[in-house]
């Protein structure tokens, strides 16, 4: 059964770019969460295993598991400031990729992730949306130990909804 989930991603203008936000909130402690994104067991699970020295102004590298083959590529720590902010960047192919994982307690109890791939425009948001949606859902499945989402379920199916997105800057 084909499922479409509902896209969260919205692009804003910053600066002399786009940020394209995508958001999730987990009923966990911060530093639960901040595991999950930098414990290479954990990012495993939902992302891809990653290894070497990690320390600001540091490359490790990180395995896409998710990928058509699994490529492994070189990703560079730009900040981590345990256990609220992550920024990392990386180039390949595509181009220059520069995201941050920002973390944030609720008076609830929960943990709010705040996901920031930072862009140079909203070309190729379409395709590069859905890919987040979907690797952020796959990290809810691993933390609750639910199926993983199916990419198929993400594109092209949200691709509209990032086209919109861009035209409305």
């Amino acid at each position: 059964m084909t499922r479409t989930p509902e896209p969260t991603g919205r692009l804003l203008r910053a600066g002399d770019g786009v940020d394209l936000v995508l958001t999730r909130t987990f009923r966990a402690p911060v530093e639960d969460v901040w595991a999950s994104v930098t414990d290479p067991e954990r990012t495993a699970r939902w992302y891809g295993r990653w290894e070497g020295d990690a320390a600001p102004g540091r490359t490790i590298k990180v395995q896409l598991a998710y990928e058509d083959q699994a490529p492994w590529t070189d990703m560079r720590i730009d900040a981590c400031d345990a256990p609220v902010r992550l920024a990392l960047s990386a180039t390949d192919e595509v181009g220059a990729w520069h995201i941050e994982v920002l973390l944030a307690a609720t008076q609830d109890g929960r943990t709010e992730l705040r996901f920031v791939h930072h862009l140079t425009d909203a070309d190729g948001v379409a395709e590069i949306g859905p890919g987040w949606e979907y690797y952020l859902d796959m990290l809810v499945a691993s933390r609750d130990d639910t199926p993983q989402p199916d990419f198929d379920d993400y594109y092209p199916a949200q691709r509209p909804y990032f086209e919109a997105q861009a035209t409305a800057l």
